[in-house]
């Protein structure tokens, strides 16, 4: 997501009717005056960056339904710390890493704080305002600091990713150390490469709203992650086969899928990046219809293969289907074939459904199957730009692989690092006992606890 004055963000093209950037930008489409879509603007960022803002409550309600009850605690405390310290290392540093200074290369500029623009500053501080100032401010298409929250709630959704891959097992405080590197560090170096206008920009890559850049990035963080971590006691035997843990609450599960089925129309309508003109307001109503169609594409799909496979439909698998069709149609919300769409997500579910137990053979145990839904339809959504949009398929391949050998290894470092420091799992019996009393020293259904007294 490059900052919209400089419109250096490409988006595909769709097979039967495109919305090019040039309407968002040329002057004769522009309906109202420079105040007004500023205005506009900016009220897209902070309400689309609300919605995204949200998603945090979906992943920690699917989170919680689908670990024991005896780990939900925990689940709950790593979602809104992880969301708290991503907002703040961002601030801090991974903003400007991202966006300034990248200049077609690797990396943006270390500095420290990101803070409201001279401009606004001056703005808000005068006595009477002058026509100077008001354009100083309005020039720059939108409010510095409702760009900045907008990006900020991306990086807590990369963050989140992780959360449920590797829970039930992993302590907390190395846990949050991991996301701070993350926030920090991995995730804006690469996402400078193409939303900070650096080289994969320039080669023509394309990710609309981050199916690789934050949902793959995400994936390639837990796959290490539980690998390098290793599978919870009693998830495999000896022999190969798997042990089913099925989560304590399933209706928490859907409800938290429905808030990030929710929360997702402003993680792809809001990276339209502009509500000035009648133009951007057609762009973002295609990308909401794409959105929602991709994820319902994606539901049908892993529900009908599951019926056809093991003679019942997952409820589980369902859940995932849906936001697997999401992430998948993330990198081309923008195309105008809604049928294109639905298939995307079809198949980003579809993909769910043979991702999940091949995973399991491996003897990688992801708890939520995030892996499955983030990193294999990330890969999946980012190719199909190339199939169906802009670009070429070879250019994607390119940005799927350098991000994803830069993530594996820089996350994989961290990781080793941690585990050889300060250790990253929680000792046999506190995994046996539930790690709410072993890392926050009380269990999230007291009432049902063991050796409690029911009234």
């Amino acid at each position: 997501m490059l900052p919209l004055n400089t419109l250096k963000r490409a988006m595909p093209v769709a097979i039967v009717a495109p919305v090019s950037l040039s309407l968002m930008s040329g002057e004769a489409y522009a309906e109202v005056n420079s105040e007004t879509a500023y205005i506009l603007n900016t009220f897209s960022f902070l309400i689309h960056g609300v919605l995204v803002m949200f998603m945090a409550a979906g992943f920690a309600m699917l989170e919680s339904g689908l670990v024991r009850s005896k780990n939900t605690a925990t689940i709950c405390l790593k979602n809104i710390a992880l969301y708290s310290i991503a907002g703040i290392v961002f601030y801090l540093v991974g903003y400007d890493l991202m966006y300034t200074g990248v200049d077609k290369g690797f990396i943006g500029t270390l500095s420290f704080m990101y803070n409201p623009g001279d401009a606004e500053l001056a703005l808000l501080g005068a006595k009477e305002v002058t026509a100077e100032q008001l354009k100083a401010v309005t020039d720059a298409g939108y409010s510095v600091s409702s760009d900045w929250f907008f990006q900020m709630v991306f990086v807590a959704t990369a963050a989140s990713v992780v959360s449920g891959t590797v829970a039930e097992r992993i302590k907390v405080w190395p846990f949050l150390i991991f996301v701070v590197v993350l926030s920090a560090v991995i995730y804006p170096v690469q996402a400078s490469w193409v939303w900070g206008g650096g080289w994969l920009n320039e080669l023509g890559f394309v990710d609309f709203a981050g199916s690789t850049l934050v949902h793959s990035v995400g994936g390639w963080c837990a796959l290490t992650g539980a690998i390098i971590l290793g599978a919870r006691k009693g998830k495999y035997t000896a022999d190969g086969k798997v042990n089913p843990i099925p989560g304590a609450n399933m209706p928490l599960a859907t409800l938290g899928t429905f808030v990030l089925w929710f929360g997702w129309f402003g993680f792809n309508g809001g990276s339209q990046l502009a509500l000035g003109s009648v133009a951007d307001a057609t762009a973002m109503s295609i990308v909401y219809v794409n959105t929602n169609i991709g994820a319902a594409g994606g539901v049908v799909a892993a529900m009908v293969l599951t019926q056809l496979l093991y003679k019942k439909v997952d409820l589980s698998i369902a859940l995932n289907g849906a936001l697997a069709g999401l992430v998948a149609i993330t990198a081309g919300p923008d195309l105008t074939n809604h049928a294109t769409s639905m298939i995307i997500g079809a198949i980003g579910g579809a993909l769910v459904v043979f991702s999940v137990p091949l995973l399991d053979k491996l003897k990688i145990d992801d708890v939520v199957g995030a892996i499955s839904v983030h990193l294999v339809a990330g890969i999946w959504g980012t190719l199909c730009v190339g199939i169906f949009g802009v670009g070429t398929v070879s250019t994607q391949l390119i940005g799927i692989v350098s991000i994803g050998a830069f993530v594996v290894v820089a996350s994989s470092i961290v990781w080793v690092i941690l585990k050889a420091t300060v250790g990253i799992r929680i000792d046999e019996e506190d995994e046996a006992n539930g790690s709410d009393m072993a890392e926050c020293g009380m269990e999230a259904y007291p009432e049902f606890g063991r050796g409690s007294q029911s009234f």
